[in-house]
Parts: C-alpha cells; structure tokens; sequence
C-alpha cells in the first residue's frame, strides 16, 4: 500500500511538471493573440473616447460639416490623402532615426539642458 502511494504521488508530479510545461508553451504560442486582442482593445477603447468628446462638443461635427461643405469634398479627400502620406512618411522616418540611434527632439524639449 505504502509503495502504491508513492508512485501516485511520483505520477502526480510528473502530471504537474508536464502541466506546467504545456501551460508555458500555451502562453508562449498565445502571445500574439493576445498582442492583437490588446490593439483591438486600445482601438475600440479610442473609438469610444472619440464619441463620447463628439457627443459632448457638437460645434465640432458642425465646424467639420461646415468645411466639407464649403471646400467641396473633393479638395477636402485630397488634402486629406496628402496629411495622411506625410504623416506616414513622419513616422517612418522617426523609427529610421531612432533605429540608427538618431533621437528626434520632442516637442517642449528644445532648449532645455
């Protein structure tokens, strides 16, 4: 009876290394799930603050109204289109630089020591 014990509890560490394992492993094989699951997260976090800021300020959905209406859609995709490209092409740039050890200055940072 003694012995039936011991091997239960062998097998039952043995169990609980192996689970060990496979949960490590899960986590491991997990991370860019949940990488993802944290941006969508942050997206839909951002889309609801956007909301509820247009919600509480409605002279902005009418000043924006008001633009497209007054510069014609068209010119307002555009320039749009434009803003997009250069502040992609800012970005990039900026993780150029950072990746060659090339630190842009931050906005307030200027002038200080």
């Amino acid at each position: 009876m003694n012995q039936d014990l011991i091997s239960l509890a062998i097998e039952r560490g043995r169990l609980l290394e192996r689970i060990s394992n496979q949960r490590q492993l899960l986590g491991q094989q997990l991370q860019p799930v949940g990488d993802a699951l944290e941006t969508a997260d942050r997206a839909v976090a951002a889309v609801r603050k956007a909301g509820t800021y247009l919600g509480q300020h409605p002279e902005v959905v009418a000043a924006g109204v008001v633009v497209l209406v007054v510069l014609q859609p068209g010119r307002v995709w555009r320039w749009s289109k434009r803003g997009y490209f250069v502040w992609r092409t800012w970005r990039l740039l900026r993780r150029k630089m950072s990746e060659l050890g090339i630190n842009p200055a931050r906005r307030g940072a200027a002038g200080q020591a």
